[in-house]
């Protein structure tokens, strides 16, 4: 009996219909909005894209260095050339190999047809 009184006490309320359309309209909101997504992807971007131009930049340099070395070497061998030139000159224009030149090709000195130019 006791525990038909203990049920007797309690009131029940009438049900409250919810409304359904009410439940479909709330969404649960994502962790991350549009706005945001398009900021992170806008800085995803730009961060390629700076990547993007040191790369280019940096091929530049490498580029113009080997560049700058090729042209350092031919200038080296130019260099080396016209020091070997100036060498031969200098051993082809000796006094006693013209005298002996002149004397296999039968020239006799004449001291009365000698002119003095004046030197460098």
């Amino acid at each position: 009996m006791a525990l038909n009184a203990r049920t007797e006490d309690y009131i029940q309320q009438p049900a409250v219909p919810r409304k359904p359309s009410q439940q479909q309209s709330i969404r649960k909101k994502g962790l991350i909005t549009k706005g945001e997504k398009i900021l992170y992807t806008t800085f995803v971007a730009v961060c390629i894209m700076c990547a993007l131009l040191v790369l280019q930049n940096q091929a530049t340099i490498q580029a113009s260095t080997q560049e700058i070395q090729k042209i350092e070497q031919s200038v080296n061998e130019t260099t080396k050339q016209n020091t070997d030139l100036s060498v031969q000159v200098s051993e082809l224009s000796s006094y006693s190999r013209i005298w002996s030149k002149a004397k296999e090709l039968g020239l006799k000195l004449n001291e009365q047809n000698v002119k003095v130019v004046p030197g460098q």
